[in-house]
């Protein structure tokens, strides 16, 4: 890697942007060969630095705009260009839903060969204080003289040295330096190389991971912290069977739902949607979808700890949630337990794989909701038409599985995609969330 980075030119070179990649970043030509350059829009000139060169490609970041776009803004963090937690800042807020709805139409078009009958609007909230879950990254580096704490940079080798953060939790988000300063207190602070932060309505926490054993000192100085923020703060030595809650003694992080009187407790590792207000628009948009009368039974794969299962069971007459992760299973049988939920029951199963023998495939259902990981859900497809489902929502991570699973379902399967639309669940950055209804007669 040194030696491709000795061969970088020192001079800047001129990109005409004509596109913006799959992840924010703009997309031109120098010499032929194609430029991905972070902090560039279509239709810009930029003077830009070349930081990586490929076979194929190079990677550059701006420098200068030379000609900028009609849609470009003030990006709202001093960090921007620095720092690579976020890809879109200096694109106007509803030019970034314009793009990420072409891209949500183009990935259905080209890969899964299907359009809805109608599109639906973009569900969006607040864009700054939002991610109430994150990794960053930790490093001493004794050059800058502190712990940096943060997002990687955006070409992704180093700790980008940013003060505070205006995407994440403000519990963390105005805190950066601070927990710089308390991971550089350490005796271990060169063994800790990520933190991860989870807020819920109720508090927040932190759980550090560390390479090397605490100090006795090291553990007062967490404790007395934790005491004096108010967040708590949990150890991760090895694996995640070894994380543990250092202080308090007894903590559970939760959110609310009000529209449903719902409550549901997680721990800080536990998957949960980032942005607290998109993911009560997206619930709300999936209960409208799948219309609901009472008399249903519904079917909530990849269900997490009971995101969907939860309201849809104060909407239908019997639900089933299942999910590949015991931890997340056992989380959301709490949660029934907690909200007094007799009529919700959950399973464990590893929907990539032959799920068949299982008991709840042949129950028979009304209505199927899927929110799978990143890579789809089409290994669990053929159940889902089998399972007699007139209508399927799927809430999707990843526009282009959306789209392969939306082909299958359409022509091998005999469903109508009825409606899609994005919803916006990390603002200023390239990721695409959306949701579609499939119907069959």
């Amino acid at each position: 890697m040194s030696r491709r980075r000795r061969k970088l030119p020192s001079e800047p070179v001129l990109v005409e942007i004509t596109d913006l990649a799959h992840d924010g970043r703009g997309v031109g030509r120098v010499d032929g060969k194609a430029v991905f350059v972070h902090g560039a829009l279509p239709g810009e000139t930029v003077s830009a630095r070349l930081i990586d060169r490929a076979r194929k490609h190079d990677e550059a970041l701006t420098e200068q705009v030379l000609s900028p776009s009609p849609e470009r803004v003030e990006p709202g963090c001093p960090w921007f260009d620095r720092c690579g937690g976020c890809a879109l800042q200096h694109l106007d807020p509803a030019a970034q839903l314009k793009w990420k709805h072409k891209r949500l139409v183009d990935n259905l078009e080209r890969i899964g060969n299907v359009s809805p009958q109608r599109w639906d609007a973009p569900l969006a909230a607040a864009p700054w204080q939002y991610r109430r879950r994150a990794r960053l990254s930790a490093r001493k580096v004794p050059a800058k003289g502190r712990v940096l704490v943060g997002f990687r940079e955006p070409q992704g080798r180093y700790v980008a040295d940013i003060e505070h953060c205006r995407v994440l939790h403000p519990d963390f988000g105005e805190r950066l330096l601070e927990l710089s300063a308390l991971l550089d207190s350490l005796t271990v602070a060169a063994a800790v190389p990520q933190i991860e932060t989870a807020s819920g309505d109720n508090g927040s926490a932190i759980v550090i991971r560390h390479l090397e054993a605490l100090s006795s000192d090291d553990v007062m100085r967490l404790r007395d912290w934790s005491e004096s923020q108010g967040i708590a703060v949990y150890l991760q030595a090895k694996g995640p069977d070894t994380v543990y809650c250092l202080h308090p003694e007894a903590h559970q992080l939760e959110y609310r739902l009000p529209a449903f009187d719902l409550t549901l407790r997680f721990h800080p590792q536990h998957f949960v949607q980032v942005n607290a207000s998109v993911n009560q628009l997206l619930i709300d948009r999936a209960l409208d979808l799948l219309a609901l009368d009472g008399s249903e039974r519904v079917l909530d794969l990849f269900c997490g700890l009971g995101n969907f299962s939860l309201p849809l069971a104060r909407r239908a007459a019997q639900v089933t949630g299942v999910e590949g992760a015991p931890e997340l299973i056992e989380a959301a049988r709490d949660n029934a337990r907690h909200n007094k939920l007799d009529n919700v029951d959950f399973a464990v199963a590893d929907l990539t794989a032959d799920v068949s023998a299982q008991p709840w495939v042949r129950a028979g259902f009304d209505a199927v909701l899927i929110d799978p990981p990143r890579s789809g859900a089409e290994e669990i497809l053929p159940l889902v038409a089998a399972s007699g489902a007139r209508r399927v929502v799927y809430v999707s991570c990843n526009p282009a599985t959306l789209a392969r699973d939306a082909g299958i379902l359409v022509r091998e399967h005999g469903y109508t995609l009825v409606s899609a639309g994005i919803a916006d669940m990390f603002p200023h950055t390239a990721h695409v969330e959306s949701i579609a209804l499939f119907e069959r007669p």
